[in-house]
């Protein structure tokens, strides 16, 4: 990751983020209908948990420019995840279900560039919380 695709993650998310609602509904929606069997590591309310990914993509995008300041914070998440039960297999499923709704959100302005610049920062993601899953 670099300051172009730094730039271009907060600029998507500031046309995102006004809709995080929706688009934390859409994800989960399309991540249990693609993926039933990761249903039941999650709450039956699932409000808060809509309103923790958003906190949590805001964050993220925050300090996108330097994520090792979070990153204490992304292994706690990880270790929690791992006692939910999710699994290494899980991330990919999420990433790309994420990755999905954000560009039907983003419709015209979403492309392989912006894909690929979400892409590496959700990888980034993934990787602190699963060192945080296995170091727990």
């Amino acid at each position: 990751m670099n300051r172009d695709s730094n730039d271009r993650i907060r600029s998507s998310f500031r046309l995102l983020e006004p809709r995080a609602t929706e688009l934390t509904g859409r994800f989960y929606d399309k991540l249990f209908a693609s993926h039933p069997t990761v249903r039941p590591l999650f709450p039956a309310e699932m409000e808060e948990q809509k309103t923790k990914l958003a906190q949590s993509l805001a964050t993220v995008v925050a300090n996108i420019d330097d994520l090792t300041a979070v990153r204490p914070a992304l292994e706690a998440l990880g270790a929690r995840h791992a006692g939910y039960g999710a699994l290494p297999a899980h991330y990919a499923v999420v990433r790309d279900t994420l990755l999905e709704v954000m560009a039907e959100m983003a419709g015209e302005l979403w492309n392989d560039t912006l894909r690929d610049d979400w892409t590496g920062a959700i990888n980034a993601v993934a990787e602190a919380m699963l060192d945080g899953a296995t170091n727990s």
